[in-house]
């Protein structure tokens, strides 16, 4: 990797202060652990001319659960959060969710605003300066002008969305508070996410992913209370450390006696968003039967991407998401029991 580029540091003690430095510097980045962009900036992918380093808001750093939910603060580290027992308890898929990214290392230092707003990922994207170069760059990059993954793609990105906690916190129906030059907002985590996988006339793709406002940062996520559903998470990659996803999935069911009453999924690693799969509702009612499994299997085939961002094919990937999501249920439906 190349030596960075030189930037300035601005180390704010309060929420405020970080506002401030925010509005100051229209192109800066925040910074928790650097997990991510540290990486990207050593391979010029990015180069902003300053960071806000969110280490000294303890504003940032709360956990709260309660009645009617679960508050988490965006500079809370990962291995908090996995580590939490209210959050291993009510909440299994969020802390598995947490505990399975990366390594010990980069989750003793990765924070939770920096997961949910991990860059889009692509074979074509996440390489040296010279490697792009070489092959003419690509859309997602300042130089290029095509998608190499989709080159008919018509100015559309498909980089992958691979962090993990987000499709485990989409079952809980969680939204994201978010401050900016214009005051603080809440946005439901299933509208954050605008990234699509199809040239269908969404706000976004791999590029423009988020609906973030420039100026604006992630304060912290809240879920609803989980009430009687059981959940969990899992996820499949080349290596048990450090990899991404080659595709994550979260669960999340109730049972009564044999019936199946509700049924929530979501992926990861797949699309250029996490995916909340549609659909799941019309497969309740009964009992986990065969008709059941292969609903989910055809609404993963209709939702999930199968194009190729990553070494593993694409095809491969969104096989490999729908037995896990199949497995995941049928492992919850019988814990339930």
């Amino acid at each position: 990797m190349d030596a960075l580029h030189s930037f300035e540091v601005i180390r704010p003690k309060t929420v405020d202060e970080a506002l401030a430095a925010r509005i100051a510097h229209r192109h800066s980045r925040m910074i928790g652990g650097g997990t991510d962009l540290l990486v990207n900036i050593r391979r010029r992918i990015e180069t902003p001319s300053v960071l806000i380093d969110t280490s000294d808001l303890t504003d940032l750093k709360t956990i709260e659960h309660g009645d009617t939910g679960l508050s988490i603060g965006a500079s809370v580290r990962l291995f908090e959060v996995a580590e939490h027992p209210n959050i291993q308890h009510f909440y299994p898929a969020i802390a598995q969710a947490a505990g399975s990214i990366a390594g010990p290392t980069h989750r003793n230092m990765g924070t939770v605003g920096g997961n949910l707003c991990l860059d889009t990922r692509c074979i074509y994207y996440n390489q040296s300066e010279w490697w792009r170069e070489a092959n003419d760059h690509c859309l997602k990059t300042e130089l290029g002008d095509m998608c190499h993954v989709a080159p008919k793609s018509k100015g559309v990105c498909f980089a992958t969305y691979s962090g993990d906690l987000a499709p485990a916190l989409m079952l809980f129906g969680a939204e994201i508070d978010l401050l900016g030059p214009d005051g603080e907002r809440t946005v439901a985590m299933r509208d954050f996410y605008i990234g699509s996988s199809r040239q269908d006339g969404s706000k976004g793709d791999g590029i423009n992913y988020m609906a973030i406002k420039p100026g604006e940062f992630v304060v912290r996520v809240r879920a609803s209370s989980p009430g009687r559903l059981i959940s969990g998470y899992d996820k499949i990659r080349i290596r048990r450390s450090i990899e991404y996803p080659v595709a994550g999935c979260a669960a999340a069911l109730t049972r009564d006696d044999d019936t199946l009453t509700d049924i929530r999924i979501a992926f990861t690693g797949t699309n250029p968003r996490p995916v909340f799969l549609e659909g799941t509702a019309d497969l309740a009612g009964s009992t986990l039967s065969d008709s059941v499994l292969e609903g989910i299997d055809n609404l993963c085939k209709d939702q999930l991407m199968s194009m190729k961002t990553t070494f593993t094919p694409g095809h491969y990937r969104r096989r490999v998401a729908t037995q896990m999501a199949k497995r995941l249920v049928g492992q919850l439906f019988n814990a339930a029991g």
